[in-house]
C-alpha cells in the first residue's frame, strides 16, 4: 500500500500510529518484528510462573517467564504470545495496556520493550535502553510501565523514562538519585499535578508541569525510606514498604495502615480498589478507611508463591503465582476467586509443561518427555540452577498432562535434578528418568510407580543416598542399559526386572575420577558406546565375559577435548561426537572397536578457505534424521542442520532467523514418524516441523497429500508430500497421456538443492512445477514408486486444481 493510500485510509490516533510505527523502522533504534513463524514452528512454553497482570476491560494480561498469556473474561478463551509471534525469548518482568490502541506493552529484565498491535498482530521492538552505552547492563531492568492516555512512564533500575506512544519516541530520563546519579525507581504514580516515584531511597515527587524535570535538584526527596511501590487513589497515596508494611499519606500526614507477615511484592489500583500482595497472599482494599474487602490466602492444594493481583468490577479476584523449584513447588498461572467466597479457586493457563528450563527431551510415539533439572559441566547436580526439585513434563493426547514432584517425592530419599530420558520402545507410556542424586525413576501410564536405587537394583550411591545416574537407552533386544557415574561398576543393564553392572576398572578410577556419561549408544554389533567427561569416547563389548574395552581421548589422538557432550550413530554405521571444543566422527566403530580406530574432523570451504567444522564450538547434542542428515545443537550460536557428510550447512537457527528464546541449545530430538524437531533450551521448548521423516521398509502406506491440491494450496511453497516411501526409491510423476512431469531417486535429489521434486528420507516433495519449471495444470497425475532394492511398485493418483 502506498503512503498516499495509507493517508487516506487513515483514522485520529490508531491511524497515525500505524504511519509511525512505518516511518520509524527504518531508525537504529526501533526494529519491526513482521516476521511470523507459526506456519513451521511452534512453541511449548510454561505460562504458569506469572511475573505480572495487568486488567483491560475484558481481558486479562499475563506476563509469564518469557511469554504472555491473554485471558478473555467474557469468553473464557486464552490467547498465546511468544517467540512464535515475534517476543525476544528474554525474560519479562511487566506488561501494561492501552486499551483505546490495542497496544499491549511488554517490559524485559534486559531493557528492552516491546509493544503489540493486536489489530495488526505486528510486535515493535523498542531496543533504545538496550543500547544506552551509558547505563549499566546490570541497570536496565523495567519494572513498571505506567500509561497515562498517550505517555508511558517506565520506571528502570536507572531511572525514569518518557516513552510519547503518539510519536513512538523517547522524551526525556529522569535520573533523580543523589546528584544525579541513576537509581532503581520500583514504581510510579500520578496524583494532581505531580508525578511520585518509590525508590530503595525514599520517595520522589516531581511537578508535571516543570519542563526542567530532567535536572534532579528539580525532584523533592518527599519521604525517606526504602519503598518497593507507590499508587495514587482519589486524592490519597498509598505506598508500600520493604519492611512488610503499606501507609497511607493523606493531608500531609504519612498514617501506617497495615503490616504483613510477608515482604510485600506489588500494589496497585483497579476498579476503585487497592490490592496488595505478600508472598503469600492477596488483600483487596476499600481505599477509605484502608477496610478488607477480601483476604486470599495460600492453601495446601496451592500453596505457591504469589506475585501479583487484580478484582474486577464483580469482584471476581485474579492472583498470579509463582513456583519455587528448590522447594519442590510449581505456579498454577492465574488463580480466580471471588471475595464472596476466597476458598475457591479456578486455575486459568494456557496447557503448558511445568518448566522452562528444559535440559532433556525425549519423543516417541505422539509422547514428549522432558525434563528441567540436570548437572553442571563437571556432573555436580548441586550446581546453582540445575539443582531442581521437579517432575516430568509429559505431553501426550495433545495436552500436557504432567507428572508433579509431590508425586515423585515420596518414593526417593532425593528424586532430585532429573537429567536423562529413555522411553520404552514398545510402549511409549513406559519411561525411565535419570536422577543426578536420586537412581532411576519408572514412569508407567504416567504415574511415577517406583524408584531404582542401591536398595533394589545395582545401581550404587557414590556416597550416603546420592546416586549419580546419568545417561540410559534401549537395545534391540528390549535391554535398558542405565550410567551409574563415580562408581568402578558404572554401567548397567535392567531386563525382565533384572539387573547386571559391568566394572569399568580397567579403564576408569572412580576413587580419583569425578566423570560423568551423557551419552550411551548401541549398535547392531553389541558395542556400546559412551560420551564420557574425561575419557572422552569409550567403548565396551561384553564379549562373552572377556570385556573388550576402548576410548580415544587427548590432544594427541586428535581429540579437541575429553568432554564428550553429545554423540549419535548414523545410518552409515558412523560416529559423531560432539565435545565441549568441536566435532569428530569416528568413520569406521569396528576399528575402533579392535584398537585401530581414530577421530576425524570435518573440513569445509567457506569462500574458498579450508575451516574445520564446528571449530572450538561447545556441541551439546547430535541427532540423525530419516535422511541421514545431521542436526547439531551448539551453546551460543544456536542449531544447525547439516547435509549426511557435514559438508553442506541446510539451516542455521538462531534467535535472529527464528523463535529460538536463545542460543544455547541443550538438547534436540526428532520425531522421525512426522519429522518434527523437538529443541530443549533454559528459556522453553519449541518444535520445527522439518517435513523430514524416517524411511519404511517398504511402499505398502505410501500416501500423497494434500489430495487433491486445491486452488488455494500454495503448492509452490507448501509443496504436495509423498509420505511413508522406503530407504532407495525412483519417483516419476506423469500426467494422464504419460508425459513425464517431474523425476526423482533417493540420494540423488535430496532436499534443498532446488529440484522440483526433492526426497528427504521417508518423505518427498513437489513443488508442482514440471521439467520445464513451469507450475503444471488442473488435471490427475500418477506417481509411480519403484523401489530399487526390492523393485516392488506402487502407483498413486493425485488430482490437481489451480
Amino acid at each position: 500500500m502506498s503512503f498516499i493510500s495509507l493517508l487516506k485510509k487513515m483514522r485520529i490516533k490508531k491511524d497515525i500510529l500505524k504511519i509511525l510505527i512505518l516511518i520509524l523502522s527504518f531508525s537504529s533504534s526501533i526494529k519491526v518484528l513482521a516476521q511470523d513463524f507459526s506456519d513451521a514452528w511452534t512453541g511449548h512454553f510454561s505460562y504458569l510462573d506469572v511475573r505480572d497482570i495487568y486488567q483491560g476491560t475484558t481481558k486479562i494480561f499475563c506476563a509469564a517467564e518469557n511469554a504472555i498469556f491473554i485471558y478473555d473474561k467474557n469468553t473464557n478463551q486464552i490467547e498465546t504470545l511468544s517467540t512464535i509471534n515475534g517476543l525476544s525469548g528474554e525474560t519479562l518482568t511487566t506488561v501494561s495496556y492501552q486499551e483505546e490502541l490495542g497496544l499491549i506493552f511488554m517490559g524485559f529484565e534486559n531493557g528492552l520493550i516491546q509493544i503489540y498491535d493486536e489489530a495488526e498482530q505486528s510486535i515493535l521492538s523498542v531496543v533504545d535502553i538496550i543500547e544506552k552505552p551509558t547505563i549499566a547492563p546490570n541497570n536496565k531492568r523495567i519494572n513498571h510501565l505506567n500509561i497515562v492516555e498517550y505517555t508511558l512512564y517506565i520506571s528502570t533500575d536507572y531511572g525514569i523514562s518518557i516513552y510519547n506512544i503518539d510519536r513512538l519516541e523517547f522524551g526525556d530520563t529522569y535520573f533523580i538519585g543523589p546528584n544525579g546519579s541513576q537509581i532503581n525507581i520500583t514504581q510510579s504514580t500520578i496524583l494532581d499535578d505531580y508525578i511520585y516515584a518509590s525508590t530503595p531511597n525514599g520517595v520522589k515527587r516531581g511537578l508535571l508541569s516543570n519542563p526542567n524535570l530532567i535536572d534532579y535538584q528539580e525532584w523533592d526527596q518527599f519521604l525517606a525510606g526504602n519503598w518497593v511501590g507507590i499508587v495514587a487513589i482519589n486524592q490519597s497515596l498509598f505506598i508500600a514498604r520493604s519492611n512488610k508494611t503499606v501507609y497511607e499519606y493523606v493531608n500531609n500526614t504519612l498514617q501506617l495502615k497495615a503490616t504483613y507477615q510477608d515482604f510485600v511484592n506489588d500494589i496497585r489500583v483497579d476498579n476503585g480498589k487497592v490490592i496488595v500482595t505478600t508472598e503469600r497472599e492477596a488483600y483487596v482494599y476499600n481505599p477509605v478507611g484502608f477496610t478488607t474487602i477480601a483476604q486470599v490466602v495460600n492453601t495446601e492444594l496451592y500453596d505457591v508463591k504469589y506475585t501479583c493481583a487484580t478484582v474486577d468490577e464483580f469482584d471476581d479476584i485474579f492472583v498470579g503465582t509463582f513456583g519455587v523449584t528448590i522447594d519442590g513447588k510449581r505456579g498454577f498461572g492465574i488463580l480466580k476467586t471471588n471475595a464472596l467466597d476466597t476458598s475457591i479457586f479456578e486455575e486459568i493457563h494456557p496447557d503448558s509443561p511445568l518448566l522452562n528450563k528444559f535440559f532433556k527431551v525425549n519423543t516417541l510415539g505422539g509422547h514428549i518427555y522432558g525434563v528441567h533439572g540436570g548437572y553442571s559441566i563437571d556432573y555436580n547436580p548441586y550446581s546453582g540452577e540445575v539443582f531442581r526439585r521437579t517432575g516430568v513434563s509429559h505431553y501426550f493426547d495433545e495436552a500436557w498432562q504432567n507428572i508433579p514432584y509431590d508425586s515423585i517425592q515420596p518414593l526417593a530419599a532425593y528424586p532430585w535434578s532429573l537429567s536423562h530420558i529413555s522411553i520404552n520402545p514398545n510402549n511409549p507410556n513406559l519411561a525411565y528418568i535419570s536422577s543426578s542424586v536420586g537412581g532411576l525413576l519408572e514412569v508407567d501410564n504416567n504415574e511415577a510407580t517406583i524408584v531404582y536405587d542401591g536398595t533394589n537394583s545395582t545401581l550404587i550411591p557414590f556416597f550416603g543416598l546420592n546416586h549419580f545416574v546419568h545417561a540410559s537407552t534401549y537395545d534391540s533386544d528390549g535391554s535398558l542399559w542405565v550410567m551409574n557415574s563415580r562408581y568402578e561398576a558404572p554401567l548397567n543393564r535392567f531386563k525382565d526386572g533384572q539387573w547386571t553392572s559391568f566394572d569399568f576398572l580397567e579403564l576408569i578410577n572412580p576413587a580419583t575420577s569425578n566423570n560423568g556419561f551423557s551419552n550411551i549408544i548401541v549398535d547392531e554389533n553389541d558395542n556400546i558406546f559412551l560420551g564420557s567427561y574425561n575419557y572422552g569416547i569409550v567403548g565396551f563389548n561384553e564379549n562373552g565375559g572377556n570385556y573388550i574395552f576402548q576410548n580415544i581421548a587427548g590432544e594427541e589422538n586428535d581429540m579437541p577435548a575429553n568432554n564428550v557432550r553429545g554423540m549419535a550413530l548414523d545410518k552409515n554405521g558412523q560416529l559423531w561426537l560432539g565435545t565441549d571444543k568441536g566435532l569428530r566422527v569416528i568413520y569406521n566403530t569396528q576399528e575402533f572397536m579392535n584398537g585401530t580406530g581414530e577421530v576425524d574432523n570435518i573440513v569445509v570451504l567457506d569462500d574458498g578457505i579450508a575451516r574445520e567444522l564446528l571449530f572450538q564450538q561447545y556441541i551439546t547434542d547430535i541427532e540423525v534424521d530419516g535422511a541421514n542428515n545431521k542436526w547439531i545443537a551448539t551453546l551460543d550460536t544456536g542449531l544447525y542442520y547439516f547435509s549426511s557428510d557435514g559438508q553442506e550447512t541446510i539451516f542455521h537457527f538462531t534467535t535472529d532467523n527464528s523463535p529460538l528464546p536463545t542460543n544455547d541449545i541443550l538438547d534436540v530430538d526428532i520425531d522421525n514418524v512426522n519429522g518434527i524437531i523437538y529443541i530443549a533450551t533454559e528459556k522453553g521448548l519449541v518444535s520445527f516441523k522439518s517435513d523430514s521423516s524416517k524411511p519404511k521398509d517398504n511402499l505398502q502406506n505410501a500416501f500423497v497429500f494434500p489430495n487433491p491440491v486445491r486452488p488455494g494450496f500454495d503448492i509452490v511453497s507448501e509443496k504436495v508430500k509423498i509420505r511413508d516411501i522406503s530407504d532407495n526409491v525412483n519417483i516419476k510423476i506423469v500426467d494422464i497421456e504419460g508425459n513425464l512431469v517431474a523425476e526423482a531417486e533417493s540420494r540423488t535429489n535430496s532436499r534443498f538443492k532446488g529440484y522440483n521434486l526433492e526426497i528427504d528420507g521417508g518423505t518427498a516433495l513437489w513443488n508442482g512445477k514440471n521439467l520445464g519449471g513451469n507450475i503444471v495444470a488442473s488435471g490427475v497425475y500418477l506417481i509411480m514408486l519403484n523401489d530399487l532394492d526390492t523393485f516392488e511398485t506402487k502407483v498413486l493418483k493425485v488430482m490437481v486444481v489451480r
